[in-house]
């Protein structure tokens, strides 16, 4: 019965999160085709205002509410009303900050328009917050994905509609607000089913709550404005077209880095639980996933440089994204660190150096944040994909100094060896298509289906041969 639960809130967390991803990687798209690359930048500049300020008002209070919960279910019905209580007074203040935050700088007012209002929809996601919290300390994760997935897909659809009837993104601004609304009051009906509100503001109680949230609050700060930054120095040094290509380049890239967060993270209790073990292990559990996903984001960059250009230009269908391919292409060297700077925080997360990751995320925000005001400023789009290979760079020498001065040393033969022969099968397959004019969907087509070959081929050399593999893999002696 518990692993049935385990599996069904898995299951459950992983639907929400790749239906979410889709239809914003389908809207992203969507918005391009219609409305234009100027009017992406609009929407993606506001979803950015509001992710950053919804993040820091509420995700932290989501964290305590899951932990303290978890430990103490007598008190949801006191959580459930005085919590929501504090969540809708801290949102009401984040919205308004944010709205003088974009008042005072100096964007269009089309734009700014289009940030207030979906700005607004802050205030309906904190809540929702508290409502997501008690079902993950209830264990019931499948009421998460009941009461987001089916708004999720009608919201797109709407959008779709809206935009084939040549409403503008205030338009699309207003929908994202009432969708987010809807799947609170989906949530408060469902919640209410188990837990019985108690009808008291205890003030004490809320005092209490925000002064132990405080240390949540300021870690998940830094963090989520060092994950945005980049568009925020974008759009105050370039412009709203300019926004709109690069998180068009970062929507191409978001499978992939969605894929490494969930193995990284797959793996992270292997890591701790090697920690207590020797040495090799340890290393031996890092190499084996730093390998797998240094085979994955190699030949990926590679077939970024062959075909990323017509990607783009496929997907989007905007002459304005002709501009984008040297950026995509200079953007995509992050994606070559990135798989194992997720390993590294990781490990050193679970060696109990957190003070490390703190380290990292502040130097590497104040070096991104620098270089990106130089390079923007120089090189436009081209500046800002620079601005993202500093940070990653940055990134990796504090956490590989972290690593390699505190935790262990890597076999960097043995981790690279069959990711580099894959590459090498990957490039040689591209420079074979470009002889042979197939067209864009073949070429990706013929690609896949090759990287699966080579994957297979050295999974089977890795683990000892075909018989070796079959026995592992069935559980046969």
């Amino acid at each position: 019965m518990g692993q049935f639960k385990l599996l069904k809130n898995t299951f459950s967390l992983l639907a929400n999160r790749l239906v979410q991803s889709i239809t914003t990687f389908v809207l992203t798209a969507a918005i391009t085709r219609t409305l234009g690359a100027y009017a992406l930048g609009q929407y993606l500049l506001a979803f950015t205002y509001y992710y950053i300020f919804v993040n820091i008002i509420s995700l932290g209070l989501k964290n305590l509410f899951t932990r303290e919960l978890s430990r103490h279910p007598q008190d949801m019905p006191v959580y459930l009303v005085s919590g929501t209580f504090l969540q809708l007074l801290l949102s009401i203040i984040g919205y308004v900050v944010m709205a003088v935050v974009v008042f005072i700088l100096p964007y269009n007012s089309d734009t700014s328009i289009v940030c207030y209002i979906l700005g607004l929809t802050i205030i309906p996601f904190a809540l929702s917050n508290i409502t997501e919290a008690i079902f993950q300390a209830q264990e019931r994760m499948n009421l998460i994905a009941i009461s987001t997935v089916p708004v999720y897909i009608l919201r797109l659809l709407v959008m779709l509609w809206f935009m084939q009837l040549n409403y503008g993104v205030n338009y699309l601004a207003g929908i994202f607000l009432v969708s987010e609304i809807l799947i609170f009051v989906i949530q408060w009906i469902l919640i209410t089913r188990t837990v019985k509100p108690k009808w008291e503001l205890k003030q004490d109680f809320i005092w209490q709550l925000l002064k132990t949230a405080r240390t949540f609050l300021a870690i998940d700060a830094v963090g989520i404005v060092a994950s945005r930054l980049d568009i925020l120095i974008i759009s105050l040094l370039g412009s709203e077209l300019m926004v709109g290509l690069y998180g068009a380049i970062g929507q191409l890239q978001q499978p992939f880095m969605m894929i490494v967060n969930s193995l990284s993270l797959a793996v992270f209790p292997q890591m701790t639980k090697a920690v207590d073990k020797t040495r090799e292990t340890q290393s031996q559990v890092t190499e084996n996933i730093i390998e797998i996903l240094m085979a994955m984001s190699l030949p990926f960059v590679v077939g970024i440089f062959f075909i990323g250009g017509d990607l783009l230009q496929f997907i989007y269908q905007d002459s304005n994204f002709s501009q984008a391919t040297l950026a995509l292409n200079v953007s995509s060297l992050a994606l070559i660190l990135f798989p194992v700077v997720r390993v590294f925080n990781y490990l050193v997360l679970a060696n109990g150096l957190e003070k490390f990751n703190l380290i990292e995320t502040i130097i590497t925000t104040f070096v991104s944040g620098l270089s990106g005001v130089i390079l923007i400023t120089q090189y436009k789009l081209l500046g800002a994909a620079l601005m993202e290979v500093v940070g990653i760079v940055t990134a990796f020498a504090i956490l590989a100094y972290a690593v390699y001065s505190r935790i262990l040393t890597l076999n960097l033969w043995k981790i690279m060896f069959r990711p580099l022969l894959m590459t090498l099968g990957i490039v040689l397959v591209f420079m074979t298509l470009q002889t042979m004019n197939l067209g864009l969907i073949l070429n990706v087509v013929v690609a896949v289906i090759s990287y699966g070959l080579f994957a297979v081929c050295f999974m089977i050399q890795a683990l000892g041969g075909v018989n070796a593999t079959w026995r592992k893999l069935f559980n046969k002696v």
